[in-house]
C-alpha cells in the first residue's frame, strides 16, 4: 500500500507515469545467462515463441513479434532466423509488421529491424540514445550490410500498434515512420523507453524503477517517450489487422 502511494506521489510530482516504486522482499536482481552459454536450439525456441509469421491472401506478409531481439542474438541465430521468418516473407508484395504485444527489446536490435526497410546507401542516422547513468550518448545508423536480402523502400509496410506497445518497439514505429517508410495503424502506444533500472532504496525491501535513457529522433528533434507514438490511422487495436489489410487493397487498386 504504501509503494501505491509513494507511485502516485511521485508520478503526480514529476509528470512521468514510468516511474515506480515497488515493494518486493524477495526481489533478486536477474542476470542473463552469457550467449555462449545457450544452446542454439534454445535461442531458436525462444525466438520462435516470440514470432509469428504468415503470408495472407492477396501476397501479404504478416509478421507478429513481441520481443526485439539484439545484433548479438540475432548474428547467432541468423540462418535460422532466415530460414524460418524471412524467406518466407521476402517475395510477398507488402507487410505488415505486429506490434500490439511487443513490450520488450534489446536496443541493438532497432537498426537491425529499421535497416531491413531501408536502403544500403546512404546510411541513415536512425536515432540517438543517451544514457544517463554512463552521460553517453550513442547514434544508431542503418546498416550497410545484413543477414539475407533486404525488404525494400517501395512495398508497402505498416505497423500495428496498441496501447500495450512498449519500449524498443515504440522506438522502431517511431523511426520507421519519420523516415516516412510505415504507416502505423492502432492506438497510441504506452510511452515507455528504452531501459529501465531498477534501484533499492537504502536498506530497505522497497525499490524504485526509473528511465535510465533517452531517445531522441534525429528527424523530429524529439522523443516518443512519455507520451507514445501517435498512429496515422487510430482505430481500436483489435481492429487494426482488418484495417490495414484493406489499406494495403486500397493502395493495390
Amino acid at each position: 500500500t504504501l509503494a501505491s502511494v509513494l507511485t502516485e506521489g511521485v508520478r503526480n510530482t514529476i509528470g512521468d507515469s514510468r516511474v515506480k516504486v515497488t515493494y518486493e522482499p524477495e526481489y533478486v536482481p536477474a542476470v542473463p545467462p552469457a550467449m555462449p552459454d545457450i544452446p542454439l536450439e534454445q535461442l531458436a525456441a525462444m525466438i520462435k515463441a516470440t514470432v509469428r509469421v504468415e503470408v495472407l491472401d492477396g501476397n501479404m506478409a504478416y509478421l507478429k513479434i513481441q520481443h526485439i531481439i539484439g545484433e548479438e542474438m540475432a548474428q547467432k541465430v541468423g540462418p535460422m532466423l532466415l530460414e524460418y521468418i524471412w524467406d518466407k516473407i521476402l517475395p510477398t508484395s507488402a507487410m505488415i509488421l505486429d506490434f500490439r504485444s511487443a513490450i520488450s527489446g534489446e536496443i541493438s536490435g532497432i537498426p537491425y529491424i529499421v535497416s531491413y526497410y531501408t536502403d544500403a546507401e546512404p546510411q541513415i542516422h536512425i536515432d540517438s540514445v543517451y544514457d544517463r547513468t554512463l552521460d553517453i550518448t550513442t547514434e544508431l545508423w542503418s546498416m550497410p550490410t545484413l543477414l539475407g536480402k533486404r525488404y525494400g523502400t517501395s512495398k508497402p509496410l505498416i505497423i500495428l500498434t496498441s496501447k500495450n506497445t512498449l519500449g524498443v518497439a515504440e522506438d522502431v514505429a517511431y523511426c520507421l515512420q519519420n523516415l516516412k517508410r510505415a504507416t502505423i495503424v492502432g492506438e497510441n502506444t504506452a510511452g515507455g523507453t528504452v531501459k529501465i533500472d531498477k534501484i533499492r532504496v537504502g536498506d530497505t525491501d522497497f525499490y524504485v524503477s526509473v528511465p535510465s535513457a533517452k531517445s531522441i529522433n534525429p528527424i523530429t528533434g524529439k522523443s516518443w517517450e512519455i507520451y507514445g507514438v501517435a498512429p496515422d490511422v487510430s482505430v481500436p487495436a483489435e481492429d487494426a489487422l482488418d484495417t490495414a489489410l484493406a489499406i494495403i487493397q486500397l493502395r493495390a487498386e
